[in-house]
């Protein structure tokens, strides 16, 4: 089983009954909270295992509840270049995982959202799989070659990444690429859908962001029966 720690920020996190039950999946090595994103661990009856940041987002009653139940808080000054979630993605780095998801990272707050996906970025400097994930899609980075297991019918929308993505080729999808280019400010690669359980995404130079939707035709804000 894969080495997996978990980061929980502070933005939107949704049903947290998705998230206790990938918790129970993925039998996480740490969860670890960046200051607010403690808050979301109540209604999911997980305690974090570290709470990181400046606290300026726990009231003082529940860091010490947290602290009365085993859980660590690293401190950090309210003044600082770093935001809590990459604070909490250091500490992440430092139990030398194979993977890091990181939940209440999307939602309301777009500038909030962005600097999250930037930090992807870490993940791929460091050789380690780091992923946003909320109960509706997860977000990653792809570097050369990646089987995509999943579900026939989920959408999948590809954009280029730091820079163009040469030699892009699609295997299993329904606009399926041929060493392709992607650009920035081309996103053609929005919108497409796998037409097997299993998606082959080749990168020859570049990266990749990939935002896979996990029900098929059903996104946020979306009631269907």
């Amino acid at each position: 089983m894969k080495r997996v720690v978990f980061v929980i920020s502070g933005g939107e996190l949704g049903n947290p009954t998705f998230l206790r039950e990938q918790a129970a999946k993925a039998a996480p090595a740490a969860v670890i909270c960046a200051d607010g994103g403690a808050r979301h661990l109540d209604d999911a009856g997980i305690i974090p295992d570290f709470i990181v940041g400046d606290m300026d987002s726990l009231d003082a009653r529940r860091q010490a509840d947290y602290e009365a139940r085993g859980c660590r808080i690293i401190r950090h000054p309210r003044r600082k270049d770093e935001t809590d979630t990459e604070l909490a993605l250091h500490e992440a780095f430092r139990l030398e995982p194979m993977e890091i998801w990181i939940w209440g990272a999307l939602g309301h707050r777009v500038d909030h959202a962005l600097a999250n996906i930037s930090l992807l970025v870490q993940g791929r400097e460091k050789g380690v799989e780091v992923k946003l994930i909320d109960e509706w899609c997860e977000l990653f980075l792809i570097a050369g070659q990646k089987v995509l297991d999943g579900e026939t019918g989920q959408t999948v929308s590809l954009f280029p990444f730091t820079g163009p993505a040469i030699g892009v080729t699609l295997t299993g999808f329904e606009f399926p690429l041929t060493k392709a280019v992607m650009e920035i400010g081309r996103p053609y690669g929005v919108s497409n859908r796998l037409t097997e359980e299993r998606g082959i995404i080749e990168v020859e130079s570049g990266c990749l962001l990939v935002v896979r939707y996990f029900r098929p035709g059903i996104f946020p804000g979306e009631e269907k029966g």
